[in-house]
């Protein structure tokens, strides 16, 4: 995987593809489409490819900012990033927790407040702020955007690191895996019990550090030689022999295996086989593009590249949107069509979101009206009307 420029379409591709997964995945009632997610093929889905490619996002994002600012202005550029996640994650909170008390209160089908284990909070609310406000609280649902969080805050120490030696900024990553999965190191969910966050940041931060060496070109993609083929295509086939239910509940010594290596591809603390699982795959893929780069310009990439350039926006809309799909199935029951017609839905309403979100990112209020007047008129005077480049 090389240094890739600030608009690397493949990047867009996967990400937006990571959104429609993670959508489908987030709705609570059983549907159709579960049972096609990448999740039933292998240890890894959405969430990993997720990681990874906000590591390598963040590598063009904030990378050259490190570099030609200073690691104080980067840093302050992570500071403000983490600054507007905080605050995207208590406002899709508050939303998500008041559709459910809509829900509960006009569908009369499911009491979504249990659904979604937030009956502690409004039990007791005081409480619940001031641990919800110091991430001390994070429930179901809510887990990626406080551990993506927490990784980007480490992101200057390891950029610091880096100016040592990149692998001293790489070993530094490993190490603290390693630790947090010995000495079982986590952050707290909840205020009544011992669950841990979901996610836990200090073992996932390993793939979104990857994610940004490679995007810094810290490491390089292997060579697309057979070797190098044969080996992720046998991980990715072992792993999927072993992680396929149909397969390990049927075979007993397969059986036996997954059981036995059960720590290898657990989820929280984020086992050594999804990582094995998600470069294989991140390799294969990224060959088979460069074999036939026609796949990046066929119709289904448009609507990925659109959704995958606008991650924010469209990923706090799929935590509302799968929530709300969960609730209109329960109204109106599962069959084939009633599950595709909601997730198409959602897909279209993830659609109009990059697509507003686009648009206002585009600032067009910046550009003139007539733009052909706008040429005729002498330089450095402004029409007025207009705000200046600098205003807001």
């Amino acid at each position: 995987m090389q240094p890739a420029s600030l608009r690397d379409v493949r990047l867009d591709v996967f990400r937006g593809l990571a959104m429609f997964i993670i959508f489908v995945a987030h709705i609570p009632t059983s549907n159709v489409w579960h049972g096609y997610l990448p999740r039933e093929l292998g240890p890894t889905d959405a969430a990993e490819w997720f990681v990874f490619c906000s590591g390598f996002a963040s590598a063009l994002a904030f990378g050259k900012v490190f570099e030609q600012q200073g690691w104080l202005l980067g840093t302050s550029r992570i500071l403000h990033r983490v600054w507007q996640l905080y605050w995207s994650h208590l406002s899709v909170f508050f939303i998500v927790a008041a559709i459910c008390v809509i829900g509960t209160w006009w569908l009369g089908t499911v009491n979504y407040l249990i659904r979604l284990n937030l009956m502690p909070f409004f039990d007791n609310p005081e409480r619940g702020l001031v641990h919800l406000m110091t991430l001390t609280y994070v429930p179901n649902l809510f887990d990626i955007l406080p551990m993506y969080m927490t990784v980007l805050l480490m992101l200057p120490i390891v950029v610091a690191l880096s100016r040592i030696h990149v692998g001293v900024a790489m070993t530094a990553s490993v190490l603290l895996y390693l630790a947090a999965r010995q000495f079982d190191l986590h952050f707290s969910a909840e205020w009544w019990s011992d669950r841990p966050w979901y996610f836990n940041p200090l073992a996932w931060q390993l793939l979104f550090f990857t994610g940004f060496a490679f995007g810094r070109g810290w490491l390089h993609r292997p060579p697309a030689t057979a070797p190098w083929l044969l080996l992720a295509g046998a991980i990715v086939l072992v792993l999927f022999v072993l992680d396929f239910r149909p397969i390990w509940e049927n075979v007993a010594a397969v059986g036996a295996i997954s059981h036995a290596h059960l720590w290898m591809i657990e989820k929280t603390d984020f086992g050594p086989a999804r990582y094995l699982h998600l470069l294989a795959t991140a390799y294969l893929a990224l060959v088979l593009l460069d074999r036939y780069p026609g796949l990046l310009r066929s119709p289904v990439t448009g609507p990925l590249v659109l959704v995958g350039q606008q991650t924010l926006p469209v990923f706090l809309s799929t935590m509302v949107l799968s929530w709300t799909a969960g609730m209109a199935l329960d109204v109106v029951g599962n069959s084939f069509l009633k599950d595709t017609a909601v997730v198409l839905t959602g897909f279209l309403a993830m659609l109009a979101v990059a697509k507003i979100a686009a648009f206002y990112k585009s600032q067009p209020w910046r550009r003139p009206r007539h733009p052909l007047a706008a040429q005729g008129e002498p330089r450095g005077e402004a029409r007025p009307g207009l705000i200046p480049a600098g205003g807001d």
